[in-house]
């Protein structure tokens, strides 16, 4: 007996398109491998010896054109961005996680801990 699992086209979201992509997955880091051919002024080495994409001080993608969030080297993009299934469960996750209000941390008065002497 076979035991498959369902293919990753069974999860992917059709309504998720490109007219509707708030290119969530451009905040994400996004590791090159030796195949890729990103231009090297788009990148940088990580604190491993890695080399990532550069990202903007609001850490969206260096590559990303802000005004019409498509990528500016799509041709030329990483294979983790070919990969990555617009649509797919990944990308609802981020768009969900994007979607999220802010965790609000309730702030507790100091005059209400009790310190041990």
């Amino acid at each position: 007996m076979s035991t498959s699992s369902p293919s990753d086209d069974a999860f992917i979201d059709p309504q998720v398109t490109c007219s509707t992509c708030r290119a969530c997955c451009c905040q994400l880091e996004v590791i090159l491998m030796g195949d890729d051919s990103v231009p090297r002024h788009l990148t940088l080495e990580d604190e491993w010896g890695g080399e990532v994409m550069r990202r903007l001080e609001d850490g969206w993608c260096v590559a990303l054109d802000r005004d019409t969030l498509l990528c500016t080297i799509y041709e030329r993009r990483p294979g983790v961005c070919r990969e990555y299934d617009m649509g797919g469960l990944a990308c609802r996750e981020e768009r969900a996680h994007l979607d999220a209000p802010p965790a609000v941390i309730p702030l507790v008065p100091l005059a209400s801990i009790a310190l041990k002497p």
